[in-house]
């Protein structure tokens, strides 16, 4: 008995092995185009389960493909004489469509619809079918007919993605939102397939149709799903202000959590849209009593002041900070404010010594593993911002060692590199960002990779680093915010140093500083002087992004960025640039850009 089992398993795995492999045989004879071949496999599997519908269509498929009408015709009308299910029904339409006969056609795909009076519920069934063969009108006519047949049904999803495939998509949308209407727990789902229609450009024509159907919905149906999805789509043309708007109708209705609007802040502070951010920060604060909240909100304020503020106002600002310490304490819950102040200290108020202590004293607190090493990272800068490189190092090796494989961890690492290259020493830099170039974070990977060559491009033309040296110098003194001074040692590269490599590498590092001092022109004549000499060098293409950004985003001349956004699209495909540039460009351009 056991031994009958066992031939009994070996046989069904041999014919399962078999089988498997003549049907991944035939789908490759198909895919090459060697049809008779795909033919014979085929009708082997077909013979050994005239049952299974997979192997009928694909048989029916491959007489097609050899204009075998006749036998294809042959197979569907027996096997329909057996199961009248109506995909064979629309695949005998299309055989007939193949040979030109419309009207025959039709009168299959006609049969195929009525069915649905029998079983509405056949629609996907018979929709699909209709779309394999781009027989798009008549998949349409299915999912309305079967809705009008039994209204309890409901295929607008349906119907918006044939809508879409015909390029229609007013009625893709109106069909999406019919959908949300019924199910609003697709309301994600669906900013997910509008995001494919609708650009950052509001005057984009897939925008505005959005627009006006969502502002139509509010006025008639004020459910709270339309103005979350309009508030999205004003998001994505970066009008926070009148995502603002959307959400603070939705907060009014719902009175529920203020996290979306914390996020739209957040989101419009990246965006460097201070204005709008602080508006937005300021209503949180109206309308919470959450200690948590008001602290963070407190502290984005105070980072948005103090990022646009003069030099005499930082006193005022410093007055801020102490009113919420003297109001929540020096504790665990304002931790991050602590931290914050502790940067303003040392790089706003220029009192480093002050800002240190300070923080010594929030390592005291009652805090995680995580929370120590988040302080002592801001420490470290303060120290290194001091030139107290060793005693920096200590702190940021101790993070390396308390919270293993974080990117916190990975981001002290490189600072570690940063410091030891500030202080001259380049190989021991050097080693530590071979290491990151793995760095699960992309971009500490991309600044490793950067100062790394920065690095092993300058050593070794000079054997005693001098040129390196006093670029290193420079760098240091703009992290330590001494411009100017940045600025001048700068010049000194590139007039001792001038042909030297580093040339193109204090060019550029002095471009941005002066976009700092908002001397835009001496900008303008650094970036202008890599595009011309180095042409062929690693910063050409940031030179020409940068420079394109400035006259973007900064001089308003929109004409000049486009003319260089299109010299990295066809001069500099490799560019970690090339797909923010092609977007940018094809906006400035005037393109519907999906």
């Amino acid at each position: 008995m056991k031994q009958l089992l066992c031939l009994f398993f070996l046989l069904f795995g041999y014919l399962s092995f078999s089988q498997s492999d003549e049907e991944q045989l035939a789908a490759d004879y198909y895919k090459r185009g060697e049809f008779e071949k795909a033919l014979i496999s085929y009708q082997k599997l077909y013979d050994a389960q005239p049952n299974n519908y997979n192997y009928i269509f694909h048989l029916i498929k491959t007489h097609q493909e050899l204009e075998q009408f006749d036998l294809a015709e042959a197979l569907l009308e027996s096997k329909i004489a057996i199961y009248r299910n109506p995909s064979l029904m629309i695949e005998l339409g299309y055989n007939y469509q193949l040979q030109d006969n419309l009207v025959k056609a039709n009168e299959c795909y006609e049969e195929a619809l009525s069915k649905l009076e029998e079983r509405p519920d056949y629609a996907p069934l018979i929709g699909r079918q209709f779309e394999q063969h781009s027989l798009l009108d008549y998949a349409i006519k299915t999912y309305k007919k079967a809705m009008v047949l039994d209204p309890k049904l409901n295929y607008s999803r349906e119907l918006a993605n044939v809508y879409g495939e015909q390029g229609n998509i007013e009625m893709l949308f109106t069909h999406y939102i019919a959908y949300i209407e019924a199910k609003p727990e697709f309301l994600n789902s669906a900013k997910r397939e509008f995001s494919d229609f609708i650009s950052e450009n509001r005057d984009n024509e897939n925008n505005i149709l959005l627009r006006k159907l969502l502002l139509k919905k509010i006025q008639i149906q004020p459910d709270t799903y339309w103005y979350e999805m309009l508030s999205w789509l004003y998001i994505q043309e970066k009008a926070y202000d009148k995502a603002f708007t959307q959400e603070k109708a939705l907060y009014m209705r719902e009175r529920e959590s203020l996290n979306r609007i914390i996020e739209l802040a957040l989101t419009a502070l990246s965006e460097k849209e201070n204005e709008v951010a602080s508006e937005i920060f300021n209503y949180v604060l109206e309308n919470t009593q959450n200690i948590g909240t008001i602290l963070t909100a407190n502290q984005h304020l105070l980072d948005i002041e103090t990022n646009t503020a003069a030099a005499k106002d930082f006193l005022r600002i410093e007055e801020k900070y102490k009113q919420l310490f003297s109001t929540y304490g020096i504790s665990e819950q304002t931790l991050n404010l602590q931290i914050a102040y502790g940067n303003f200290l040392a790089f706003y108020l220029n009192r480093s010594e002050e800002a240190s202590n300070f923080l010594k004293g929030s390592l005291k607190l009652n805090i995680s593993a995580f929370q120590q090493a988040t302080v002592k990272m801001k420490l470290a800068d303060i120290l290194v911002f001091q030139e107290k490189f060793n005693e920096g190092l200590i702190y940021y090796t101790q993070i390396q060692a308390n919270v293993k494989n974080s990117v916190l961890a990975q981001e002290a690492r490189f600072k570690v590199a940063k410091t030891s290259y500030y202080k001259g020493d380049f190989e021991w830099a050097e080693s530590q960002l071979k290491i990151l170039k793995a760095s699960t974070s992309q971009l500490i990977a991309n600044d490793a990779l950067d100062l790394k060559l920065l690095i092993s491009d300058n050593k070794y033309e000079d054997s005693l680093h001098v040129a390196l040296k006093l670029y290193a110098k420079a760098d240091l003194m703009a992290f330590q915010n001494k411009t100017d001074e940045a600025i001048s040692i700068l010049d000194k590269v590139l007039t001792e140093h001038k042909g030297e490599s580093i040339e193109d590498q204090a060019l550029f590092k002095q471009a941005e500083l002066f976009v700092k001092k908002k001397d835009y022109d001496k900008a303008i004549g650094n970036y202008q002087s890599i595009i011309t000499h180095y042409s062929d060098g690693i910063l050409a293409d940031d030179a020409y992004y940068y420079l394109a950004e400035l006259y973007n985003n900064i001089l308003s001349e929109p004409e000049k960025a486009k003319a260089l956004y299109e010299k990295i699209i066809f001069n500099h495909q490799d560019s970690i640039y090339f797909v923010d540039a092609r977007k940018k460009f094809r906006m400035l351009r005037g393109d519907a850009i999906n």
